[in-house]
């Protein structure tokens, strides 16, 4: 069951439910992928219909950021958690690695896709990265051939969006891959190159906060939050 939110669908599951649902889209065959929308997705998608119709055609649509939940809430259709994308990726590929399953990196700039396959084989034995690029391209297709190629199951795109979820959408299918997920800049933190929050910091839907005092410049990106929970507040009391 799909909840709207400010006119972006979000899959109303808990974190297992999303990975086990992923789980049964790759064993079921044929294309599917997975969004990760944050309030900076929600008010992107307001003015690019594109982009929107993208978001809401993915398999699955995870609230990767506590401003999300809140404005569930203010709306009165609350999502009961918040799925942080680089936590549900790590987890499916906990699930890939016992299946013997094939991951493709493609995103972050030259060496670091690289690298985190590297980290990822070693954290989660069993499974197989079979190949990688860095986001840094022009021909679509001839990426896309790449991924096929490689005999991937599942991708991770990390082009930030909206171009990751756009680039899923349109060529996903010739991949050959049964899975893809948009996860922006989870490959920096799986190459080890930028620093997660600590996890008490995570547990309180503070991650916003701990990245926003270490990289000051973000503040711009990080006030869109308040004002989703401003338009939230306002279609609750529209009837919306």
């Amino acid at each position: 069951m799909k909840t709207d939110i400010l006119g972006v669908r979000f899959d109303d599951l808990a974190p297992d439910e999303m990975v086990r649902t992923a789980a049964s889209l790759i064993q079921a065959g044929g294309f599917h992928y997975a969004v990760t929308p944050n309030p900076e997705f929600i008010l992107a998608a307001e003015n690019n219909p594109a982009f929107r119709e993208a978001l809401n055609q993915a398999d699955l649509s995870m609230p990767d950021g506590i401003g999300v939940v809140y404005a569930s809430k203010i709306l009165g259709r609350p999502l009961p958690h918040r799925v942080p994308g680089i936590d549900f990726a790590s987890a499916l590929m906990d699930w890939m690695a016992k299946e013997g399953l094939r991951l493709y990196l493609l995103g972050a700039k030259p060496g670091v896709a690289q690298k985190a396959g590297e980290n990822l084989e070693k954290a989660h034995p069993g499974l197989v990265v079979c190949g990688t690029h860095d986001g840094y391209f022009q021909d679509n297709e001839a990426v896309a051939e790449e991924i096929r190629q490689s005999a991937a199951d599942v991708a991770l795109v990390c082009l930030g969006a909206p171009k990751q979820e756009l680039w899923m959408a349109q060529y996903g299918p010739s991949t050959g891959v049964r899975f893809m997920a948009g996860l922006g800049g989870a490959l920096d933190v799986f190459a080890g190159t930028v620093e997660r929050a600590p996890e008490a910091w995570q547990k309180a839907g503070m991650e916003w906060c701990y990245r926003l005092i270490k990289e000051p410049k973000r503040i711009g990106r990080m006030a869109k939050l308040p004002l989703v929970l401003f338009q939230a507040a306002g279609a609750r009391l529209r009837g919306k």
